[in-house]
């Protein structure tokens, strides 16, 4: 990943702050997302199902500078997981699996086929960048959560495979989805909407290219490692470990993860009013209770 990306995203999100200063507050809006988020990996091939996802919940602003033009921003979360039980029958025998909290931030452009302050009703798509943070895990046969990055379960960082480097753990993947709003009320939206994010990773599962040498992985990286890497001999059966340089995974084929779900979408300029009416409601009971003499 190049260094240069965070910090373009950094701007774009610092973008709307400066578009504040000569933009009314009318058009910005903040809602609150709540739906599922799953992933797309060698782990689970699968694209858009809902089989084992998790909740997710998220914030994001809106900025809107023209009828169909809108600048957005928010912060997102949720864990996604996935195990070999559940794949392909041919990777079963594999037995591995997974978890992880994922945290991104995310910022683009969204473009509206309509205008909510003329219609009811506004299909949009948008398209932007996302700096994601994970780290995944799994429960080993003592029953103890273990953190994969650190194991280097495929030889990264020993000498003998100094092609593999162990991955980052927080990078940035590519934005974009679509969805529709509703205008319930001059101040009160609601939506669906479906994200996707493309990662230039193929380790949110830690699973990517090769095994490798058992005895070298054992040496270098310990039994932690060897144990997590090939999970096979846990079935019945005992599988034999696979040899050095056979496939793991599908390094050509970068891990994705999605969300998808409803949000509520309040004005800004509805806040506010809320907030004065109660403001004067609170002033009127306090001068009911104590009238000026």
């Amino acid at each position: 990943m190049r260094s240069d990306i965070p910090h373009i995203l950094i701007l774009f999100l610092l973008l709307p702050t400066s578009l504040l200063a000569q933009i009314q507050t009318e058009k910005l809006s903040v809602s609150v997302f709540g739906g599922l988020i799953n992933y797309q990996g060698d782990l689970n091939p699968n694209s858009f199902t809902v089989n084992r996802s998790k909740s997710a919940f998220g914030l994001i602003a809106r900025l809107k500078f023209h009828p169909h033009l809108t600048w957005r921003t928010g912060v997102a979360t949720g864990e996604i997981q996935a195990a070999d039980r559940y794949n392909r029958d041919y990777l079963k025998p594999r037995n591995l699996s997974f978890n992880t909290r994922l945290k991104e931030v995310h910022t683009g452009l969204e473009i509206s086929l309509t205008d909510l302050e003329t219609k009811k009703f506004a299909p949009y798509i948008y398209g932007g960048g996302a700096i994601f943070h994970f780290n995944p895990w799994t429960i080993d046969q003592q029953g103890n959560k273990v953190y994969f990055q650190p194991l280097g379960t495929e030889g990264q960082g020993l000498p003998e495979y100094p092609s593999k480097q162990k991955y980052k753990l927080t990078q940035f993947a590519f934005a974009f989805g679509g969805g529709f709003r509703y205008a319930v009320s001059d101040h009160f939206n609601i939506g669906f909407e479906l994200n996707q994010r493309k990662t230039f990773t193929d380790y949110l599962d830690d699973v990517s290219t090769t095994y490798a040498d058992q005895q070298v992985l054992l040496n270098g990286n310990g039994p932690k490692a060897v144990e997590l890497a090939f999970r096979g001999d846990e079935l019945p059966g005992n599988a034999n470990y696979p040899s050095d340089k056979e496939i793991r995974g599908t390094p050509t084929e970068k891990d994705w993860y999605y969300f998808i779900g409803l949000h509520m979408e309040v004005k800004w300029s509805g806040i506010r009013s809320m907030f004065n009416h109660l403001t004067d409601a609170n002033t009127r009971s306090y001068n009911t209770k104590c009238p000026r003499w």
